[in-house]
């Protein structure tokens, strides 16, 4: 474009200027300017000079104008000048390139001459200058630089220079624009001998040049990766390896230099290699190199990397794997253990778990762990053997430790006393909760009571897929700990079951559990849902508990999605524990579909949709609602009476009269002793109730010589009777039950002695037909003499039960005593006949 817009000046200043003839070809304006190129933001000065005798302006007066690519600029007139000559002054040319044209004023402006001007920034020296040399083949000296932070703007170009000392040589390599870094090959350069190197650089408005390094070749190269031939065991010497090791192929030839070398370590079941890298300095290559303070019987993994000098340290080798000598394990182990009873057997179930503490040294490969009921080593007293981390065996109750120890074949450790920690039922934890930390980790939370006796904590966790013992794992905290970071591996959507137990000095308390997962996602299945039960406009829609392998995490919640054909979606959220839901106000109109949604922190799944219906009420269903309503209002009015009369004595004997039951009254407690002694104090006393779950009828004869005896105490397996036979029953024909409208009652007493206080005026009993009970009225439970009262008046008693001073015999011309009359009595005939 730059070049375009000379052109056109240039085609115009020509076409303005033209002369008459090709060989007298003079412009007709003179253009000149302090320089074409600047530096970025100085002033630019220019002036325009236009010939007397230019034939296209000769006797004419002309006016001068400046113009900066597009933009006029204000011209000053040149001073003792003609206005044939013009100046203009730029005071900050802030443009990186631009064009000048001085124009004479016309329509259109004729231009009479132009210049470009550029501008930018004299080089920077180049920084970070640095060289590194390449032994692997061919042989080369590579050199890079940085050209400064500040753009030139201005076409710079760099240059390396070399200069061998030794051998007095020079070189240069001009380099390309815009390249920074240059190969220099073998043969210009010798790789013990020092040399000096140095960038410079050069543009418009001047040149820089690096500050020079000087080095030795052989100082620069980056070796390539050396490689371990071997490592293995020292003879006699424990916890140390013995490490060889040779150049690459390339480098071979190198066997005379002395390098530095490191070596990196780390055992076989590590994932880290050691942060401090053992440093062995100016050594010659293929010398071994002896590593100690090693644990002993271990497998180590072995890398090396070389350099001279301080050139740059090669790569890493490849890993080469040694193991050293065995010892004898050194140090304790934790443990803990799960302890059951056995009460039928009286012996104690132990399950005994360990892990190596923080001081543990196994010093071998092959280690295995014996516990056993001695201290000393022995077959006698051993327990169980293994090579996994945990034991389960049987201890008389009795047992209060046994002895865990290490063996390899170097020896055994000093046992670590086990005591065995009986079940407390004692709760001091509660609200556990484990939540991911990251990928590998489980961060675990409890609260504690403040519990006397409490030592610390046991953390426990174990795949809940796995039954596998030996993927149990447990940490020991301190009794004013309530949280840990787990970690291990983790698989992800796989649930862990971490349980906290309290550590007492005499027991293991009761644990708390809670259910963890590293990662959740969405459950891989959905329940189907179950129609259990339709009633009225309601619907109650079950499902089976998710399989704990498909829960992928901790199910949050379940919702049932559900809608009818014309209405809009409904939600019902359900209990995770219950597994349900009822849906209610449905309409019978139109069928449902609905759907179930489970749902965990990390997602949710849709089950498969049913399909339901609501039946209209039929006939048999609005008579059962009908008649259930009227025996529940029913029952409600009839409880209500009961309720408002319960407190109304007169209503209440009105409507519910109080019939006496001979089963439940006093005579239970008569006996001819206590005959004497029975009385009621006051109405409102109630006599002590005495139940009878049947009535006997009994024969009592009296025996001769045995008159004083009481025959209800007696022992004697046959009666006498009860004085005369009774004659009448009440399962006889004209019975009057206590339904009638009057109660005929009576006093009923054993046959035997009675007696009565001496009384002026004798007693009389007379068969009543009042509708209370005689009971509750009587002022003496004391049996008295029955008289029967002739029309007249009194004229013979009869004493039916008992001597008493008013009774005389009863003559044989009397009448015959009426039975009928005297209901209760009536119902203890005896038959005679027996007798």
């Amino acid at each position: 474009m730059i070049s375009t817009r000379v052109s056109v000046i240039v085609m115009l200043v020509a076409l303005v200027n033209g002369a008459r003839n090709e060989d007298d070809i003079q412009p007709c304006a003179k253009l000149n300017t302090s320089s074409s190129v600047v530096p970025l933001g100085s002033p630019v000065t220019a002036t325009c000079v236009i010939r007397e005798d230019c034939p296209a302006f000769v006797g004419q007066d002309v006016h001068i104008e400046w113009r900066l690519e597009d933009r006029l600029l204000p011209s000053i007139p040149a001073a003792n000048q003609s206005s044939r000559v013009s100046e203009v002054v730029i005071p900050s040319f802030n443009h990186t390139r631009a064009s000048l044209t001085c124009c004479v004023q016309a329509s259109p402006a004729q231009v009479l001459g132009g210049v470009e001007i550029r501008a930018g920034y004299p080089p920077e020296a180049p920084q970070n200058l640095s060289c590194q040399t390449n032994l692997t083949y061919p042989n080369t000296l590579t050199c890079s630089w940085d050209p400064g932070q500040q753009e030139t703007h201005l076409l710079t170009e760099y240059t390396l220079h070399t200069e061998i000392w030794d051998l007095n040589k020079n070189y240069s390599y001009k380099l390309l624009p815009g390249v920074h870094r240059y190969t220099i090959p073998r043969s210009d350069f010798v790789l013990f001998s020092e040399m000096k190197i140095c960038v410079k650089a050069v543009n418009e408005l001047g040149e820089a040049t690096s500050v020079p390094i000087t080095m030795e070749p052989i100082s620069a190269a980056k070796f390539d990766p050396p490689a371990i031939t071997k490592l293995e065991a020292v003879p006699k010497k424990n916890g140390c390896l013995k490490l060889s090791w040779r150049l690459s192929q390339h480098q071979s030839w190198m066997r005379s230099c002395r390098l530095n070398l490191e070596v990196r370590l780390k055992t076989a079941d590590s994932s880290e290699w050691s942060d401090h890298p053992i440093l062995v300095s100016w050594i010659r290559p293929s010398r071994p190199v002896d590593q100690c303070r090693l644990l002993h019987g271990t497998q180590y993994l072995a890398q090396i990397r070389v350099r001279y000098h301080q050139s740059p340290w090669s790569e890493w080798s490849s890993n080469q794997s040694g193991v050293t000598l065995e010892s004898a394990p050194a140090g304790r182990l934790d443990w803990w253990m799960k302890v059951s009873e056995d009460h039928l057997q009286k012996q104690l179930g132990i399950h005994l778990f360990w892990k190596p503490s923080k001081q543990f040294r196994a010093n071998s490969r092959n280690v295995s762990y014996v516990v056993s009921a001695q201290k000393l080593p022995g077959e006698k007293g051993k327990v169980c053997s293994t090579t996994e981390k945990y034991c389960t065996f049987q201890a008389p109750r009795r047992a209060n430790k046994v002895y865990l120890s290490a063996v390899n074949a170097a020896g055994r450790s000093t046992p670590t006393e086990v005591r065995i920690l009986l079940p407390k039922a004692r709760a001091v934890i509660s609200d556990v909760s484990a939540v991911p930390h990251d990928n590998r980790s489980l961060l675990v939370r409890w609260s504690s009571l403040d519990s006397s006796g409490l030592t610390g904590f046991v953390v426990v966790w174990t795949p809940l897929l796995d039954s596998d013992l030996s993927l149990t794992q447990f940490e020991i905290t301190a009794r004013n700990q309530t949280s840990l970071l787990i970690t291990g591996s983790f698989e992800p959507y796989k649930p862990y079951g971490i349980s906290v137990y309290p550590r007492f000095k005499d027991g293991i308390g009761l644990p708390q559990t809670a259910n963890a997962y590293s990662r959740q996602k969405a459950p891989s299945m959905v329940p189907k849902i179950r129609v259990k039960k339709t009633w009225q406009l309601r619907i109650e829609l079950t499902w089976d508990e998710l399989p704990l392998d498909q829960q992928n995490g901790i199910i949050q919640s379940y919702k049932v999605f559900y809608r009818n054909e014309n209405g809009p979606v409904s939600v019902v959220n359900a209990d995770p524990e219950e597994r349900r839901v009822v849906l209610k106000d449905l309409s019978t109109e139109s069928p449902y579909e609905a759907f179930l949604m489970v749902s965990t922190s990390g997602g949710s799944l849709n089950g498969s949709t049913i399909h339901f219906g609501i039946e209209p009420l039929d006939a048999v269903s609005v008579v059962m609602i009908v008649t259930a309503s009227g025996v529940a209002l029913s029952l409600l009015i009839i409880v209500t009476v009961m309720t408002c009369f319960s407190n109304h004595r007169r209503l209440k004997g009105r409507f519910w009269p109080a019939v006496p039951d001979p089963a439940n009254s006093s005579i239970k407690r008569w006996t001819s002793q206590s005959t004497q002694d029975t009385h009621l104090g006051s109405d409102s006393e109630e006599p002590n109730p005495m139940y009878l779950s049947h009535l006997s009828f009994l024969d009592l004869p009296v025996k001769p010589g045995k008159e004083d005896d009481d025959p209800w105490l007696s022992n004697a397996e046959d009666t006498s009777d009860l004085g005369e036979s009774i004659c009448g029953s009440p399962f006889t024909p004209g019975y009057s039950g206590s339904n009638s409208d009057s109660v005929t009652y009576s006093t009923v007493i054993f046959n035997g002695p009675c007696s009565s206080p001496t009384a002026k005026t004798p007693h009389v009993y007379l068969r009543s037909e009042s509708t209370q009970p005689l009971l509750e009225s009587e002022e003496s439970f004391t049996p008295k003499c029955y008289q029967n009262m002739a029309t007249g008046g009194m004229t013979k008693g009869q004493c039916f039960f008992g001597p008493c001073d008013d009774c005389v015999p009863e003559e044989a011309a009397d009448p015959p005593i009426l039975w009928n009359d005297f209901p209760f009595l009536r119902a203890l005939a005896m038959n005679d006949e027996k007798d």
